[in-house]
């Protein structure tokens, strides 16, 4: 679905550049006539993986900035090396953050973060069998984080209670719960 039913973009200006993020200025002309103005914040895209070690979820936890508390989430990164495909940088992100190796990806779904105000899309994945392997983590919240495994039914509940709140990690363990549900 990509119908904008008569709304268009006329005009856009950066505000700020600010490395992987740009925040944008669009003009907007609805289908009225009128045009009106919308912050967008630009993001490069992002993978996150589903990572499943016997009946088990690899999960971490993080300290997010954003929300200032450390967040129980699913690996997941941000696509900002050139040239790479999704996949690669779900296999990448997945090694650096918790050391697990993914022998097979299945695309789970792409999932749009925050449409109010970002076009960040992540794309999902289920890693069914994963492997251990030691961790490269980049930047101080990776290198502070705590990798772990749960019982993967013990998430779905943690999902279920409000406990794992990260918007990414519960469309995975729900879509992945789903996906185990109809083998």
């Amino acid at each position: 679905m990509t119908d904008n039913h008569g709304f268009e973009i006329v005009h856009t200006a950066t505000a700020a550049d600010l490395g992987f993020l740009r925040v944008d200025v669009s003009t907007i002309r609805t289908p009225t006539g009128e045009d009106i103005e919308r912050v967008v914040v630009v993001h490069p895209g992002a993978v996150a993986v589903v990572p499943l070690c016997g009946d088990d979820i690899v999960l971490i936890a993080q300290y997010r900035a954003p929300v200032d508390e450390v967040v129980v989430e699913i690996p997941a990164g941000k696509l900002d090396m050139r040239g790479e495909d999704k996949r690669s940088a779900a296999e990448r992100e997945l090694a650096e953050e918790t050391g697990y190796g993914a022998h097979d990806l299945i695309h789970l779904t792409d999932l749009k973060t925050g449409v109010g105000f970002t076009n960040e899309l992540i794309t999902i994945y289920l890693a069914p069998s994963v492997t251990p392997g030691i961790a490269r983590p980049v930047g101080a919240e990776e290198r502070e984080a705590r990798v772990f495994t749960m019982p993967f039914q013990q998430a779905v509940e943690e999902v279920a209670r409000g406990a794992i709140t990260d918007a990414k990690t519960v469309a995975g363990i729900l879509l992945a719960e789903r996906l185990r549900g109809a083998t």
